[in-house]
């Protein structure tokens, strides 16, 4: 179990809303349904009521600075079955791109594999006391768009399995590009941490406000001790 695991959660049953997508950048086909990925007919874009409310505010503020600029929705709301879909599809691609297969690997060396993996993929659980981030409604994938509507680089795309992902891989570079990469994370972390959000430790991308992960961010930087999720798992 990762230690937020451990946290306790009391359901508030807020629902799930559906985002209003003219609001926010997002990509169309979704990512994970270009990869094959069955939501079941469901829209993967939704949130718990509190945290789509907290995203707009992220964004106001974001335009108060940057007029025109947007954040861009890559995932939101994630049902256990898709969460499973894309560590066993993250397993291939890294197998395939590192030309291994896993039936030659020896116990310590799948392991090793599988460790990596989960550092950045949840464990699709299905206990109720466990449910990954995603399938709770209250986390997310975001970046942002410019008044153009492009794109604004923060030097590795989003699910990278690399240091690269880290969000503060770029703090000590001396490039001017990988500065800008850098103070492009510091401005969607701030913004989101603004509204309330807390930032995946490893992945710049990775917001989520009231899940069992805030929770124990919110624990680790000492802001509430005692703090407990709010959102489980939940079904769109």
């Amino acid at each position: 179990m990762k230690p937020y695991q451990h946290i306790p959660i009391r359901e508030c049953s807020e629902p799930l809303v559906a985002i209003p997508l003219s609001e926010f950048a997002v990509e169309t086909p979704h990512p994970y349904v270009k990869l094959g990925a069955n939501y079941a007919g469901k829209s993967p874009y939704y949130l718990r009521a509190g945290v789509l409310t907290a995203l707009q505010q992220a964004q106001a503020a974001l335009q108060q600075h940057h007029p025109g600029w947007r954040v861009q929705i890559f995932d939101a709301y994630r049902p256990v079955a898709v969460q499973q879909f894309m560590v066993d599809y993250t397993l291939q691609e890294t197998l395939r791109s590192r030309d291994l297969r896993l039936e030659t690997l020896s116990a310590a060396e799948q392991a090793a594999l599988w460790a990596e993996i989960y550092q950045f993929w949840a464990l699709p659980s299905l206990d109720v006391a466990t449910p990954p981030p995603h399938s709770t409604g209250a986390a997310l994938d975001v970046t942002l768009v410019n008044a153009d509507g492009q794109p604004v680089a923060m030097g590795s795309p989003i699910d990278e399995l690399s240091p690269r992902s880290h969000p503060h891989h770029f703090a000590q570079a001396s490039d001017p590009a990988a500065q800008q990469y850098h103070a492009q994370r510091e401005l969607l972390g701030a913004i989101m941490s603004q509204a309330g959000f807390c930032r995946h430790p490893h992945e710049w991308w990775h917001f989520s406000l009231g899940d069992q992960m805030w929770a124990w961010q919110q624990r680790q930087q000492g802001h509430d001790r005692g703090a407990i999720a709010r959102y489980g798992r939940c079904e769109a």
